[in-house]
């Protein structure tokens, strides 16, 4: 639970007074390491938070830029799986300069790329969110208590986005 304060302050301050937010799963959901932003993003889609789009782009990020645009949110939130060191079912704000080191790369494209340009064409604010995988053993899923954990810290990012407008 150490690890979800600072990216909990850290998005209440990205996303502060954001009416329109996407957020974009990312991740090869036959790859069980990887699976976790799309995870995540389905999640979030099921709490259906006012003023929240989700959008699921797979290992093709750049595929939902046209979306995003037409969408014309206030704030991008990208989820995807990201090896960081961390206890699995942690979710942190990643750098966009650490990307080609922290994620496990299986976009055609990579995703600072997309970040970058979504940022410069479309004209909002980006961030990026990892969440840990299980590291020891990449070909399964969470443990139970891993998974609590991460279910915990997706319940405290949609409170985030759920109030985001109130900040």
């Amino acid at each position: 639970m150490h690890e979800t304060e600072p990216v909990s302050e850290t998005l209440q301050r990205r996303v502060k007074g954001a009416r329109r937010l996407a957020v974009v799963g990312i991740g090869d959901e036959l790859i069980p390491a990887d699976r976790l932003g799309m995870a995540a993003a389905r999640k979030i889609e099921a709490r259906h938070l006012p003023g929240v789009k989700v959008f699921f782009a797979g290992t093709v990020p750049e595929s939902i830029t046209g979306p995003i645009r037409r969408y014309r949110p206030e704030h991008v939130l990208f989820l995807d799986a990201a090896e960081m060191g961390e206890r699995p079912g942690t979710i942190a704000a990643i750098d966009p300069g650490r990307i080609q080191a922290s994620l496990l790369s299986t976009h055609v494209l990579p995703l600072s790329v997309v970040m970058d340009y979504v940022e410069r064409e479309i004209g909002t604010e980006v961030t990026l969110l990892g969440i840990q995988p299980e590291s020891t053993h990449p070909e399964k899923d969470l443990s139970g208590e891993d998974r609590e954990f991460l279910n915990h810290n997706l319940q405290v990012l949609s409170d985030i986005l759920r109030e985001r407008s109130l900040l």
